[in-house]
Formats: C-alpha cells, sequence, structure tokens
C-alpha cells in the first residue's frame, strides 16, 4: 500500500525512533526503506562494520547527471538529566513551535524531503534528487565517508544541501572539528617525594594549559582578519571538555586522562595543530622518562571532521540564493557533514530549517514557520528541476 505523509506526520514519525546515538538507527532506517518502497523507489543500505548502524540514500527522479542530493544524519543527542516538559521522542505542538528531540537537529529536513517524494515523482523532473541519510554524525561524523565513497561514482550531482538548522539562510563555511583523547601515565610516590616520581595530573595539567596558549596566540593572529571576521570566534579554538586523574590527595596520579576538541578554521590545517600538540608531548614525556621510563602519554584522535570551504563560483551555492534569495554572507562555527561531501568531490552548501540555538537544548523546537520554510524551499528546488 502506497504510503502519503505530511511533512508534520513524517517528522513525528521519524522523531518518535530514539536514534540517539549509542542506540542502532536500523528501526528508522527500515521505516524509510518501506516508505520509500510503496513509492516504487529502490534505496540502498551503507552499514557500519558491525551491521547495528546504517547509511542510506536513494534517487529519485530520472538516471540522468545533474542533480541534487538532500543530505541529514538520522542521529540525535543524549535527553540524559535533561528537564523537558514532554516527551523528547513524541513530536508535541503548542503555540505554532513543534517539540521533541531532533526536530531541529536536523530530522526536519529529512522530513520534509521524504514527505515530498510523492510530489517529485509526479512532477516528472528532467534531473534527480538524491536523498542521503547517514548515522553517528553528532558523535564525530562517523557515518557518512562511507556513504558518500558509495555514492559518488554513481551519483554525479550539481549540488549537495546538508540541511542543518541555518534558519534558511545560505551557509558557505563552517570550522573543522579534531577531537582528542590524552592518556597520561605517571609514577605513584608518596606526595612528600614527589619528585621521585611523576604525576600524571601534574603533566596533564601543562598539556591543558598548552590548549589554553595556543588558542590565546589563534586570537591574536587571526581575529582581524577578513577571511576570518563572519566566524564567532573568528579563530581555532582548543577546549579541553572532561579530566578525570588521580587516587588520593596524598599519592602522585598514576593515569589522568582528558578530552578535548579543535574548532579549526575551514582555511586552517587541522593537522598541523596535531603535530605541535605531538611535538609537545614528545618534550613532556622525555621528561617524565627521565624521572620513570614507564611514564608515556598517549593521544587518541577520536574524529576529525573537515570544515566547509567557501566555494569559487560553487554551483551549489549558487543554485541554493537563487532558491532563497539570500544574498548575504553566513558562516558557523558548529561542524556538519558539508566537508565530507565536499573531499568527495562535491560542490556543498549549508542550508535548512530551524535555530541552531535550539539544538541539543532540552524542550528542543522547530517553529512552524521554518517547518513551512523548509517545504517552500524543496518545492522551489522540485521545481528547478522539472524546468
Amino acid at each position: 500500500m502506497t504510503e502519503y505523509y505530511s511533512a508534520k506526520e513524517m517528522l513525528a514519525r521519524l522523531v518518535s525512533f530514539d536514534t540517539v546515538s549509542r542506540n542502532s538507527n536500523i528501526p528508522l532506517i527500515e521505516f524509510v526503506e518501506s516508505y520509500l518502497n510503496s513509492h516504487g523507489v529502490r534505496s540502498h543500505r551503507v552499514q557500519n562494520s558491525d551491521g547495528t548502524k546504517t547509511n542510506l540514500w536513494a534517487s529519485i527522479g530520472p538516471d540522468a547527471d545533474g542533480g541534487v542530493i538532500l543530505s541529514g544524519h538520522t542521529d540525535v543527542v543524549p535527553v540524559d538529566g535533561q528537564p523537558w516538559d514532554t516527551n523528547p521522542f513524541e513530536v508535541i505542538e503548542k503555540d505554532g513551535l513543534l517539540y521533541g528531540r531532533g526536530t531541529a537537529d536536523m530530522k526536519a529536513f529529512s522530513a520534509i524531503a521524504l514527505s515530498l517524494v510523492p510530489e517529485m515523482l509526479k512532477a516528472k523532473m528532467k534531473r534527480p534528487i538524491h536523498l542521503a541519510l547517514s548515522y553517528d554524525e553528532e558523535i564525530g561524523c562517523l557515518g557518512a565517508p562511507s556513504m558518500i565513497e558509495d555514492m559518488a561514482p554513481k551519483v554525479k550531482a550539481e549540488a549537495v544541501i546538508v540541511g542543518e538548522p541555518t534558519m534558511m539562510k545560505v551557509v558557505s563555511g563552517h570550522k573543522g572539528a579534531l577531537g582528542l583523547t590524552t592518556r597520561v601515565r605517571g609514577f605513584e610516590v608518596h606526595s612528600s617525594l614527589v619528585h621521585t616520581g611523576v604525576s600524571a595530573v601534574h603533566v596533564a595539567a601543562k598539556l591543558v594549559v598548552w590548549h589554553e596558549q595556543k588558542m590565546l596566540e589563534n586570537k591574536e593572529r587571526t581575529e582581524n582578519l577578513p577571511e576570518t571576521v563572519l566566524f564567532n570566534p573568528p579563530y581555532t579554538t582548543l577546549h579541553c571538555g572532561v579530566i578525570e586523574g588521580g587516587t588520593a590527595h596524598n599519592i602522585t596520579a598514576k593515569d589522568c586522562s582528558f578530552s578535548s576538541d579543535f574548532r579549526v578554521l575551514p582555511s586552517e590545517n587541522p593537522m598541523e595543530y596535531l603535530e605541535a600538540y605531538r611535538v609537545y608531548t614528545a618534550e613532556l614525556e622525555a621528561e617524565m622518562q627521565r624521572i620513570a621510563p614507564s611514564a608515556k602519554i598517549e593521544i587518541e584522535v577520536r574524529g576529525n571532521v573537515p570544515g566547509c570551504r567557501r566555494e569559487v563560483d560553487g554551483s551549489a551555492e549558487r543554485l541554493v540564493r537563487q532558491i532563497t534569495g539570500d544574498n548575504a554572507e553566513h558562516v558557523v562555527s558548529y561542524g556538519t557533514e558539508a566537508g565530507q561531501f565536499q573531499d568527495g568531490g562535491y560542490s556543498t552548501i549549508v542550508c535548512g530549517p530551524g535555530d541552531i540555538a535550539q539544538a541539543h537544548a532540552a524542550n528542543e523546537y522547530l517553529s512552524i514557520e521554518q517547518l513551512n520554510a523548509g517545504i517552500d524551499f524543496q518545492r522551489r528546488l522540485i521545481e528547478r528541476l522539472a524546468s
């Protein structure tokens, strides 16, 4: 039986699946597969290594080059400990707002596209629309690369539109994100003999301070440059969010670990920051091992998400500006999968309904006004591909 949903109804269905990144997204994907199949649209899975999560992409319209990819991630961030007034996994409408986890970030964009599949088919488009749904964006954009690799030989698109919440403004650049976990192994002694031991906590503290010093250097170096002024803040940031270590106040700590993220301007190379960090850790490690040869510092790269670079006369930017009428310059500091699509050879832009200020928050919501703006945008896209 052919299935039909309004955009609001489709959003409610997608939100009803608890796709917090620690969970599988396959139940949601199975629903989407069934829905697309009911309209005669074939879809393709690109699974993770253990088959617990999967990307999905599908093509609507003719087998032709020059179409448009609509990209959205299926996972959401946790609701644990947040003071929600409603069930996060149920869309509740109140005073023109649609509450629910993922309404803003970013199930609405995909819900609109899915709800418009019947209109896409009816329009007899001359160029196709491709839907691309990924997993694990929220924990490092882990799913999209394998999907992009699978699509690239088969899908020659004019543009990729990543539908993250931008209030339907055309975002042509965003920072990259490098996520690290640093583990320090020290040497335990009584704190009265601290000079004979190696405190993992003290060493970790020096490394954390390095993050702060490097960020201050960046601020002085780039905050007034024309190419960075649109970013907030206009420099690469380095931040340590979690630190754990030590066993007692009178023992030099044997272990300490902390997580950090570098939000890197798209004009800069995150690997250069990583290399500078490795050089400094090597200096500290040599000092540690002069006291205790077993002492060491390990750096784990949890994720490396490229920034979205402004394209010169990019076809995606040109297309979306023509549809929206937005000719202003917009950049954001949060990360998306846009840079990964650019690395895959696609012209890419970020534009979608909703406000990023609502993303990840308790009582996350999307306004009906923004939902309708997203619907209008995608209908205009369909008309353009049919003309």
